[in-house]
């Protein structure tokens, strides 16, 4: 099959998602023309193969789909005459006149879960939408053995936000364990999109905290195998976000066979069940607002008192069979990150576009 295809190729949300559908797509004998949205950051183990993708566009089909993995507000620009179709990933229930007049425009529209296809539905009239989920690699993130040491690691990854819910895990934490307790959270939130003193406000919050001094904050560092050793470091992935568009680190701790939770609200709803997480009851939803990125225009999930509760408490019960000698491991989530790999999304993209 002939395709023609556009997405970043970088170390932030979309660009992992491109290239991991990009590289999966070459490799089940797809004649990919990619046509990349800005510019190319990418190991050296890639390079070929993007290097001869971008050079089938001299020789593009014209008439092949056109898959544009990009924002829902900026889905116009498409290659040849083809099907058209925009895939965006997005967080909130509720689009503007733009993004509506964009997704509408598209002949399909690709969504990685359910949650999203319902959204698009209500919101853009007569859209023909298809789910397409995203993958873990499982050479990268796989399970070992479980390490033997005491201390119960608890491990965020994400960028500094209020959608993820980082205003809300450090009062978990604090809820869930005292100092004598024998437990860490490891942070690695770096944000290439907030000050350097945004940065230190966010650190202040956990170190000055009770239990601060049990939080170690980790440096951004350079390749997904970092990032895998680093999860199998870890005994619990911990996401309290008000909000997700996919969640990406969620299913990645899976893959490595570590317990996850997590609000039981949004795209990644599609991959977490009470076979492989610990979710957290959401009962309402509020106005999305952090008076950053998001001021008004949709709902997430609305965390109180009682969710934070919750969650201290499957923190709590991590900890305590850890302590306890008790097999911790995701089996659950180990089998779902093996349904779920990126071929498989490059398969179901194929078939979306055909």
């Amino acid at each position: 099959m002939n395709l023609n295809y556009s997405s970043p190729c970088n170390p932030l949300g979309y660009g992992v998602a491109g290239l991991n559908i990009l590289r999966e797509l070459d490799a089940i004998g797809c004649s990919v023309a990619y046509f990349p949205i800005g510019e190319i950051s990418a190991s050296q183990d890639d390079a070929e193969m993007i290097q001869r993708c971008v050079n089938n566009q001299s020789h593009y089909d014209h008439l092949a789909p056109s898959v544009r993995l990009w924002h829902q507000h900026d889905l116009a620009q498409h290659v040849g005459g083809g099907l058209r179709a925009g895939f965006p990933v997005f967080e909130l229930d509720t689009f503007t006149a733009r993004e509506i007049h964009h997704l509408s425009s598209m002949d399909r529209v690709l969504v990685c879960s359910n949650w999203a296809k319902e959204i698009v539905e209500k919101n853009a009239d007569k859209v023909d939408t298809r789910v397409v989920p995203l993958g873990v690699d499982r050479s990268v993130f796989y399970d070992s053995p479980p390490q033997h040491n005491d201390t119960t690691v608890f491990l965020n990854i994400g960028k500094w936000e209020i959608r993820k819910g980082h205003d809300i895990l450090v009062k978990a934490f604090n809820k869930a364990f005292e100092k004598t307790d024998n437990v860490e959270l490891w942070m690695m939130n770096h944000n290439p999109f907030i000050s350097e003193k945004q940065d230190e406000e966010w650190k202040r919050m956990y170190a000055s905290s009770n239990v601060g001094e049990k939080v170690k904050f980790l440096d951004r560092v350079d390749n997904h195998k970092e990032v895998a050793a680093i999860m199998r470091a870890s005994d619990c992935g911990v996401f309290p976000a008000r909000a997700e568009g996919w969640n990406l680190e969620a299913l990645e701790m899976m893959s490595c066979g570590k317990q996850v939770i997590l609000t039981d609200y949004s795209a990644h709803t599609e991959f977490c069940t009470e076979d492989n997480s610990s979710l957290i009851p959401i009962e309402n939803l509020e106005e999305a607002y952090d008076g950053i990125w998001f001021k008004g225009q949709g709902r997430w999930a609305s965390i109180g008192d009682r969710e934070v509760e919750i969650l201290a408490d499957y923190m709590r019960n991590v900890y305590t069979q850890k302590s306890n000698g008790k097999d911790i491991i995701n089996k659950g989530g180990i089998e779902t990150s093996k349904v779920l790999s990126w071929k498989n999304s490059a398969e179901q993209l194929i078939g979306a576009v055909n």
